[in-house]
């Protein structure tokens, strides 16, 4: 298992206990999110849509590369590697 760090946003802190930064266990970023929710129950449903898929206004970042652009889910998630989790801010 390889194991990556987490930045939760404030948004989704309440979840997590506060913590900005957690750690979490899968060579892949579905396996990642389901190693939270298994941490922190119920963060799931914040990030993936009913369908499973990556919710429209949640951007997802390993290291500095969207997975919207890579794999999505199924985008690697490298020992040691930094995943950013960032709500969309709309507005005008």
């Amino acid at each position: 298992m390889s194991s990556v760090s987490v930045r939760i946003p404030t948004i989704l802190r309440t979840y997590t206990g506060g913590e900005a930064e957690v750690t979490a266990e899968g060579a892949t970023l579905r396996a990642v999110v389901a190693d939270l929710e298994a941490s922190y129950r119920g963060i799931s449903a914040r990030i993936l849509d009913d369908n499973g898929k990556l919710r429209r206004f949640v951007n997802v970042y390993v290291g500095d590369e969207d997975v919207r652009f890579a794999d999505g889910l199924d985008t690697a998630t490298p020992a040691g590697a930094q995943i950013s989790i960032i709500p969309a801010v709309a507005g005008g």
